[in-house]
């Protein structure tokens, strides 16, 4: 499946890039795009929520699988794996909303109102992605 397929079962799709859009994540109550999807030249999707949604969730939701992510292989091809690093804007983009999430709830906890248990996890998730983020610079 190419990327117009699935984009067309999405809402409010913006053009990033060449072969990159954001829209609202059909998974969750999605006030503006967290949603980003990217084309490779290969031919394969990836999807990326910056709220935390999974992907099979996500295909879920416009009835797709995983399959319609990947075009359609003839005969024995072997596709070569790719190696290109992250892009810098896009990591710094990622990283900006995780550090917006990590202050909301800071705020939250400074008023002394208690955190829910899907916050927790969330915030514990942005946690992660930060400490990931440090251990992939320094190697």
């Amino acid at each position: 499946m190419r990327s117009d397929a699935l984009l067309a079962r999405l809402d409010l799709v913006r053009k990033t890039g060449n072969g990159r859009w954001v829209c609202r994540c059909p998974t969750h109550d999605d006030r503006g795009p967290s949603l980003s999807v990217r084309e490779l030249d290969d031919g394969r999707v990836l999807l990326h929520c910056f709220a935390g949604c999974d992907v099979q969730s996500i295909l879920d939701a416009i009835g797709l699988a995983f399959e319609d992510l990947f075009p359609e292989r003839i005969g024995g091809d072997v596709v070569k794996r790719e190696r290109r690093p992250f892009n810098a804007a896009d990591v710094l983009r990622c990283l900006s909303f995780e550090a917006l999430i990590l202050c909301q709830y800071a705020t939250t906890m400074a008023k002394g109102d208690a955190l829910t248990k899907d916050a927790r996890e969330r915030l514990l998730t942005a946690a992660k992605r930060f400490q990931h983020g440090a251990e992939v610079t320094h190697a």
